[in-house]
């Protein structure tokens, strides 16, 4: 499954505080209680108090700073630990539309929703053995719309999704901005917040050693690796290839003429024949049985060209950045952790994580969080597209030296 996922962060954690102080108001400069103000995909967060002030400690750096409440317009407010001068007002205003106008409308929960329902869970929460610990705790906040023709189901939800990880030990507040599902491709955005559950010393000592596991082999490892130079040492191989396609294969073209050319020979109730070999096509009805066979051949053609690729060849250094930049294709192959058999079911001969990713653009930000700035900068498929928002860690996650 390929997979984009934007986390609408970047902020850099370390060990230095700096403490942020601000007020939220309503519309009418009334003082909100209970509002909720984090950094965005951390366990960084607090609540205001009565009189609508809050205080955070923070590491220097850039980051978002997310300020909500359910029935109120969610601020996104980027702020430089740095340049901090003086204490923060907000101003929450009412939400006039949740949801857009093609679903505003009640919600069935019937079988069609139960369905779409399953399918979101299992393109958002993954299909790891960490998927099966994850709970939604209010999966009646979403509703769906599945578009026939293009075959793109969309989701919406009137509420931020509430989501207990009992494998890492975290209570999760997602706050959905975007998701669609087209066959094999997931898209989504959204605001997180992280809190730690809490339990007894076995349940922590669990979930410790279950982060370590879930961030071992990671995009977040990864880039953080990739920005201290020392990928090899961290377990990761690198190489680089090249993507073609498939001359065996026919085009998207072909196939489309080929299968409507079929659907219309069905209607005349014209027996066919899927099963049969065809070598070489009799009729136009052979041709085109024979092209929808070759749909399950794959799209494109990998060609290595270069193992082992130095550190220094994929990023470039600048007074303020580090960024990532290379040509054509990168595999990642993680080894010192084997693929889960959940991945490949009918395989259990415990292969090494490999996943690849390619360039949107001709550079990227890897942010030292371990984060690439903008997610829409790189796309990423293999082992990092199956693990999905389940496996996923908050971004001041640090795990401990052997």
């Amino acid at each position: 499954m390929f997979f984009l996922a934007c986390t609408l962060l970047s902020f850099t954690y370390t060990n230095a505080q700096t403490i942020i102080e601000g007020t939220v108001y309503t519309g009418k400069k009334v003082p909100m209680e209970g509002a909720s103000v984090y950094l965005n995909n951390s366990t960084i967060g607090t609540t205001t108090d009565v009189n609508g002030n809050f205080e955070l400690n923070i590491g220097p750096g850039t980051f978002e700073l997310i300020v909500s409440f359910i029935g109120y317009k969610t601020i996104v407010y980027g702020i430089d630990a740095s340049t901090y001068e003086k204490p923060l007002s907000f101003k929450l205003l009412r939400a006039t539309n949740f949801l857009d106008e093609a679903v505003v409308r009640k919600t069935k929960y019937d079988s069609d929703w139960r369905y779409n329902l399953n399918r979101f869970k299992s393109a958002f929460l993954g299909r790891t053995t960490l998927s099966s610990q994850c709970k939604l705790l209010n999966p009646k906040a979403l509703s769906f719309e599945y578009d026939r023709r293009t075959g793109i189901l969309t989701a919406f939800a009137k509420e931020p999704l509430k989501i207990e990880n009992n494998g890492l030990g975290y209570l999760i507040t997602y706050d959905l901005v975007h998701f669609a599902l087209e066959r094999q491709k997931v898209t989504y955005l959204g605001l997180t917040k992280y809190q730690d559950l809490k339990g007894a010393k076995s349940k922590q000592r669990k979930w410790k050693k279950k982060r370590r596991k879930a961030y071992n082999g990671s995009l977040m490892h990864f880039v953080r690796a990739l920005r201290a130079e020392n990928l090899k040492s961290e377990g990761f191989l690198v190489h680089q290839f090249k993507r073609v396609a498939n001359a065996e294969r026919p085009s998207e073209k072909e196939i489309k003429k080929a299968r409507a050319y079929i659907a219309s020979a069905s209607s005349r109730k014209r027996p066919v024949n899927f099963s049969k070999k065809i070598e070489n096509p009799q009729t136009p009805l052979d041709s085109a049985i024979a092209i929808v066979q070759k749909v399950k051949l794959p799209k494109y053609r990998d060609y290595l060209y270069k193992s082992n690729v130095p550190d220094k060849d994929l990023i470039i250094k600048n007074e303020k950045d580090i960024l990532l930049s290379f040509e054509n294709y990168l595999s990642i192959v993680y080894t010192k952790e084997p693929e889960e058999i959940n991945y490949r079911p009918n395989d259990r001969r415990g292969k090494n994580q490999t996943s690849s990713i390619t360039m949107f653009k001709k550079t990227a930000i890897l942010d030292p969080s371990g984060m690439v700035i903008d997610p829409l900068d790189i796309f990423a498929e293999g082992y990092w597209s199956y693990e999905q928002f389940a496996n996923l860690l908050p971004l001041d996650y640090q795990p401990k030296k052997n």
